[in-house]
């Protein structure tokens, strides 16, 4: 059976206008922080989106919780528009969108307890009728986050619990509302190495029984193969290769998929695979380079890559589809 997707995006654009250098300079300059992507994510599904720091990630993560208006493109969440929504409208898609931030540190307030800080989405959305239907979902959402009993969390304050810990408050906090989908930004980028297989585990837990979709906003490919269905790799505000995560990491088309690919560490020393080492610094997102973005770091470019600027389509796979940025070289 089809899945029907839960958010569809098309063409966003997220440019950030950059301060004038003088009073006479008369020329508009801009960041593009997310320049002309497209995707959908299905119910149920987890999608990975990777890329080097400064690729755009978290400003895509941001524009689609809509805590960023985006400059163009249509963001659909459930079939409906967001573009145009008012706060009031807003506030009702976050029922069913809801985002977990990459520092538990500094997610939670200090001076709430665990209870308070997993209940005040309840109140903020006015989801709650007495006391004992806010503990009662309170502590669902605290046990389904893996802090059980719940009992023995809901009076600490945050600077009592471990890191771990912390980001399954975090999680509660964004379960509380029972929403259909998570976007989570670098989820255990801030977390040891032993506790982030159990926060992943956690995210496939909920997927499978409460069928959340997921964005997971990523750098670290390590990780990705294990949790995600699909893979999008970004460079410089765009996707450059879009499709299923085993296909993307075993048989990757795109030169800077293969370059992240290839510095991942891997413990069978026969299945390492030869080191492709990108040469030169990330073009300015100011002062963007003419042609397919990734030619100056490219070790494949050609002089057509100088000029024409390649668009993202599909391509033919074994048995499922992928799409990449064709480049000229």
């Amino acid at each position: 059976m089809m899945m029907s997707a839960i958010i569809e995006v098309t063409q966003l654009r997220k440019l950030f206008p950059v301060k004038k250098s003088g009073l006479f300079d008369r020329n508009e300059k801009f960041v593009h922080a997310v320049d002309d992507v497209s995707f959908t994510v299905e119910r149920g599904e987890v999608l990975a989106v990777v890329g080097e720091s400064g690729c755009g990630k978290s400003t895509l993560a941001l524009t689609l919780m809509g805590l960023g208006k985006p400059t163009s493109g249509v963001i659909q969440i459930n079939g409906q528009n967001i573009a145009g929504l008012n706060g009031r409208e807003m506030q009702t898609v976050r029922r069913h969108v809801q985002m977990i931030f990459q520092d538990p540190y500094e997610s939670l307030n200090p001076v709430m307890t665990i209870a308070d800080i997993v209940a005040e989405p309840l109140q903020v959305h006015g989801l709650v009728k007495n006391k004992q239907e806010r503990q009662e979902r309170v502590i669902r959402a605290l046990e389904d986050a893996g802090l059980k009993p719940a009992i023995n969390f809901m009076h600490r304050l945050p600077q009592e619990l471990s890191g771990g810990q912390r980001q399954r408050v975090v999680i509660a906090g964004a379960l509380v509302l029972e929403p259909e989908l998570l976007i989570a930004d670098e989820p255990v980028s801030m977390l040891d190495v032993s506790i982030r297989a159990e926060i992943l585990n956690l995210l496939l837990e909920l997927r499978q029984t409460r069928g959340i979709s997921i964005v997971m906003i990523t750098h670290d490919l390590g990780t990705v193969g294990y949790v995600a269905d699909r893979i999008a790799v970004m460079y410089l505000g765009r996707i450059v290769e879009i499709g299923p995560a085993l296909q993307v990491l075993q048989n990757p088309q795109h030169p800077y998929t293969k370059a992240l690919l290839s510095v991942v560490p891997v413990p069978n020393p026969r299945q390492r695979r030869e080191r492709f080492i990108l040469q030169g610094e990330t073009p300015n997102p100011i002062d963007l380079p003419p042609g397919c973005r990734f030619h100056p770091r490219c070790p494949v470019a050609q002089l057509r890559c100088q000029e024409t600027d390649p668009r993202l389509q599909p391509v033919a796979a074994a048995h499922e589809a992928a799409c990449l940025l064709l480049a000229s070289g």
